[in-house]
């Protein structure tokens, strides 16, 4: 069922420090589409009862070595079991070829991720969330109303790629013209990558920085390209997607369902992110016409830009307080 064995360092080579308060150990489980994920497991020191657990991915193009990873052990920092895992595809998991990204994989990758949960011995299987960090965010959502195992979603920082791949950042590109000339230039790719054999890679956080680019584009290099969150693995720290990898999200809108997710939501965004707009909209559309609202809960954070809810950003950006008491809440 599950593709060759894969390939994952021993060593701890996350961008965090390693916890003296949790377990930790690398997993690996398999979609539904033979592709075997690779995943860190971390788990409280004491373990005496099933317990509550959460699955994290995200940000988009980034591994579970930078901040997936950090969210991951500080839940089970909190009392919860955690894995942070690659999506198919990239990092450490199977999937071939590589660099590309899935509306529909991905989404599943969090099904998977849920399904792998649900039978650990000491898992509670009716108490499993989800985090989705910026695009992972869409991702988790789209689970979320796919899945009914799913009883609480977080979304952090998040990025609603299908937006973003169809109408350009801050919708510039929403037009049907712009979109014919992504397509055909995409398509043009496709026939050139498939007369080399080879898929060309987007590029990552551009590097060198100009100095005329948009704050957002140095944002990501201030995390992806310094010590603060550079990784040998992350596709954003690195070459980027194949530059074809993304095209799907144009005309597949994830978050089309998002208004029937009766399970708990909490989305979280910085004030002066860049990207805050995905969240607020999309919370909009989520409670607009619905009949599940009252779990539902939009948390802002003052002055925080985009990958401030990575790290934290040197400031304790990331509410995990606010995180934890809303799992505690609904994992019950």
């Amino acid at each position: 069922m599950t593709d060759a064995k894969l390939n994952m360092t021993n060593e701890w080579d996350k961008v965090f420090p390693k916890s003296d308060k949790v377990n930790h150990k690398k997993v690996t489980f398999h979609n539904r589409y033979g592709i075997t994920l690779a995943a860190d497991l971390y788990e409280p020191k004491e373990i005496t009862v099933k317990m509550p657990a959460v699955a994290v991915c995200g940000p988009f193009g980034a591994v579970k070595e930078q901040c997936s990873g950090l969210y991951a052990q500080t839940m089970a920092e909190r009392g919860f079991i955690a894995i942070a895992f690659d999506p198919s595809f990239t990092g450490e998991s199977g999937g071939e070829p590589r660099y590309m990204a899935s509306p529909d994989i991905n989404t599943e990758d969090f099904q998977a991720a849920v399904d792998f949960l649900s039978v650990q011995e000491n898992v509670d299987a009716e108490k499993i969330g989800i985090i989705g960090i910026c695009g992972w965010g869409g991702m988790a959502l789209n689970a979320a109303a796919l899945d009914t195992r799913v009883k609480a979603t977080v979304t952090s920082t998040m990025y609603d790629m299908s937006r973003v791949n169809a109408n350009g950042y801050f919708d510039l590109e929403d037009s049907e013209e712009a979109r014919f000339q992504k397509k055909k230039a995409l398509n043009d790719q496709r026939t050139n990558d498939y007369k080399t054999g080879e898929y060309v890679r987007g590029g990552g956080v551009v590097d060198p920085l100009p100095e005329d680019v948009p704050f957002f584009v140095k944002d990501y290099y201030d995390y992806y390209k310094t010590s603060r969150g550079y990784h040998k693995r992350s596709l954003n720290s690195n070459d980027g997607w194949n530059i074809t990898g993304c095209m799907s999200f144009i005309n597949m809108p994830i978050l089309k369902y998002t208004k029937e997710i009766r399970s708990a939501v909490l989305m979280i965004h910085g004030e002066k992110a860049h990207s805050c707009y995905f969240s607020k909209d999309a919370y909009e559309n989520m409670i607009k016409s619905s009949k599940y609202t009252d779990n539902k809960e939009l948390m802002i954070i003052p002055d925080a830009v985009h990958t401030d809810l990575y790290d934290g950003g040197n400031k304790n950006a990331i509410p995990f307080d606010k995180i934890t008491e809303f799992f505690k809440a609904n994992l019950k």
